[in-house]
């Protein structure tokens, strides 16, 4: 069973996931919809009291009422990509050769048929209204809560975030920070650069949903499902695709749709999922 109660079978993989939306089993609608709208969101962050900053870009589509996305890498998608979305089938974004796009457009789908709500197994967490910082804090808090480890454990932080950082070491947790750029973080802790080699190390896993974007996602999740580690998704990147792994793989996500936190400075809201209650958390 799906999170949620849900017959549909349980999906491994992003591929066969996409399969199963284009054969209907989801619903019908990606031969006959096509999105409304593509745009790309692109930030630069420096918060106030710390000593680095950095960029996201996230490419958006939306179909109807809803809104999916991916974030990329800054300057990764090549011209006229958004172009060419705009007005385009939902079917054939969801086999265009750009992985990205791709998880864009399952993600706007998956939104539309299967939103955040109780029935679907999402429990929301009000985000109040602050700066910045503030509403980047108050995410983590309910990103770490998915965790329910003790102090002293230790997790592999997949995609650093300095809030993240902040919050586990709060709550008397060990990290590890990885993240392909490596480098160090905000208090000049090394990040390693090999996520799959330090999942023997950690007591659980803390990624990002870009991991579903850059193609990280399936060997991340099959090694923690194989060394036995629960995996915890923070996700702006596919929100609503990434619940569809629950119990195969995920152990629990928390889930964050368009418009993300760090758009404006007013309430929003977060929607967590776990496993292991039905996906209710």
């Amino acid at each position: 069973m799906t999170a949620g109660g849900s017959s549909r079978p349980l999906t491994p993989c992003f591929d066969t996931l996409l399969d199963q939306v284009l054969r209907g089993e989801f619903g019908p609608g990606p031969r006959t919809r096509r999105i409304d709208v593509a745009f790309t969101t692109s930030q630069a962050v420096r918060h106030e009291g710390r000593h680095g900053g950095y960029r996201n870009e996230v490419l958006s589509l939306r179909l109807g009422r809803s809104v999916g996305s991916c974030a990329v890498e800054p300057g990764a998608l090549p011209d006229g990509t958004v172009e060419d979305c705009a007005g385009a089938e939902l079917a054939a974004l969801l086999a265009h050769p750009l992985l990205p796009v791709r998880v864009a457009a399952l993600d706007a789908f998956l939104m539309d048929v299967l939103p955040h709500t109780p029935a679907q197994g999402a429990q929301p967490v009000d985000i109040p209204a602050g700066n910045s910082l503030e509403r980047s804090r108050a995410r983590a808090s309910a990103v770490v809560d998915l965790l329910q480890l003790p102090p002293g454990r230790t997790v592999l932080l997949v995609g650093v975030v300095n809030s993240l950082l902040a919050e586990l070491r709060s709550r008397g947790l060990r990290a590890i920070p990885c993240d392909f750029k490596g480098g160090t973080t905000e208090w000049g802790e090394p990040i390693v650069t090999d996520a799959l080699a330090e999942v023997g190390r950690c007591d659980a896993v803390l990624a990002s949903g870009m991991t579903l974007g850059n193609g990280t996602f399936a060997p991340l999740s099959r090694s923690a499902w194989e060394l036995g580690k629960p995996l915890v998704m923070f996700a702006q990147t596919g929100s609503a695709v990434l619940p569809r792994f629950l119990g195969a793989g995920v152990a629990a996500v928390c889930a964050e749709p368009y418009p993300f936190f760090w758009l404006d400075g007013g309430p929003g809201t977060l929607h967590r999922y776990r496993a292991h209650d039905g996906g209710t958390s």
